[in-house]
């Protein structure tokens, strides 16, 4: 079996982290937790230390550091507390890593998944930021770090798995035509424009199929998402905008396909649960057992596919428009959304709203080449200072 691989997880207490241990637990003989990260999650991380026993625990915040040191140290636990960013930077860059899970939500992942990249690990990327943000830095570290770059997202993880991987090739010398991207359609998919102007956030944090965090269930429900995993698929897969295409799935059963030059398209397919895209990324190139149920075709019976509404869900041509942008203007999108999502969260705007502040945030912005991280952090600050001035204009 070799020696057991040390895992790090970025954003353990969140659910693609809680996912990703469950797993882990599973091929105990073959996985071992080296760092978990949160970022006040206190309880949650602790819990986690007790049964994992990481060498190193990580919390983003300094108070939460402090009480979660104390409570280990009560408990008798080994596990060593840092807190900060360059200690999520040191635990992910660390010799003793073997694979990163990036799972960090939002732009506080950006610097510890390129920090993995430049040390050459296995990074199994579910920070949707990393990409959106930083595409052309983050790949280029992957390249010059040697790292091994897997997509958890479950629509990427599955055209990795039905596209030929020949790194560096553009789409067509792979002989593909295009990605399909699926979205469920979230969960007000059939409401009119009338209905979305009263959506409350209970109704938009209840997804149909999927069990997320709540700024990625929002995203779902205004297709932002879809739109982020636009962007990511064009860094991941060499992907030109015109040669995406966002296809709705209610269903939620076939995660993507990729069409061919000859007229095939090829589908993965899988119950909805996260941990499928995790157990593959972690044994990649085996198969691992991941905890989840057969697919039963019988039962589900029907795939039903329809054009995404773009006037419905304005977020989806918001971000088509930015990838062709280019330059800062994925990052500029994606802090507008970060504070129209958290505005809507509690209660501050209208879901409506929140493609509103995005789109102006867009157009007072200066859309300009990308030089280094340090650069993109100021236009991600200045968008959300922008999007906050908005704010209490309309308030």
């Amino acid at each position: 079996m070799g020696k057991l691989q040390q895992v790090t997880i970025l954003g353990a207490t969140g659910t693609i982290g809680i996912n990703t241990l469950d797993v882990i637990s599973v091929h105990s003989k073959r996985f071992t937790v080296f760092a978990l990260t949160a970022n006040n999650n206190v309880e949650g991380l602790f819990n986690q230390c007790l049964k994992f026993k990481p060498s190193y625990a990580v919390m983003l915040e300094e108070n939460a550091a402090e009480q979660l040191f104390q409570k280990l140290q009560q408990a008798g636990s080994s596990t060593k507390v840092l807190n900060g960013m360059a200690s999520l930077e040191f635990v992910s860059s660390h010799e003793n890593t073997d694979i990163v899970m990036a799972a960090i939500v939002g732009a506080a992942g950006l610097k510890p998944a390129i920090a993995a990249a430049k040390a050459g690990k296995r990074i199994l990327l579910a920070n949707k930021e990393t990409l959106v943000m930083a595409g052309s830095i983050f790949m280029e570290a992957v390249e010059e770090g040697g790292a091994t770059l897997l997509p958890i997202d479950s629509e990427h993880n599955a055209i990795f798995q039905v596209m030929p991987n020949i790194k560096g090739k553009s789409l067509a010398n792979r002989g593909v035509k295009k990605i399909l991207l699926t979205a469920s359609g979230g969960p007000f998919r059939t409401a009119s424009l009338e209905e979305l102007k009263r959506v409350t956030v209970k109704q938009a944090l209840h997804h149909p199929n999927w069990v997320m965090g709540p700024k990625i269930t929002i995203d779902s429900a205004t297709m932002m998402n879809k739109g982020l995993e636009v962007i990511e698929a064009h860094w991941l897969f060499n992907a030109s905008p015109d040669q995406i295409e966002v296809v709705v799935h209610p269903q939620s059963v076939i995660h993507s396909m990729v069409e061919y030059v000859d007229g095939s398209v090829l589908a993965q397919l899988g119950n909805p649960d996260m941990r499928t895209p995790i157990a593959y990324a972690l044994g990649y190139p085996d198969r691992l057992e991941s905890g989840v149920s057969s697919l039963d075709l019988f039962k589900i019976a029907r795939l039903d596919f329809e054009v995404p509404d773009t006037q419905k869900f304005p977020s989806l041509r918001l971000a088509f428009d930015a990838l062709k942008a280019g330059g800062n203007a994925a990052a500029i999108m994606n802090a507008a959304n970060e504070v129209a999502v958290d505005a809507f969260i509690n209660e501050k705007i209208s879901f409506t709203d929140i493609p509103v502040l995005i789109e102006y945030v867009l157009e007072k912005s200066q859309i300009k080449q990308v030089t280094d991280i340090e650069m993109l952090i100021s236009s991600d600050i200045e968008a959300r200072i922008e999007a906050k001035a908005w704010m209490k204009r309309v308030a």
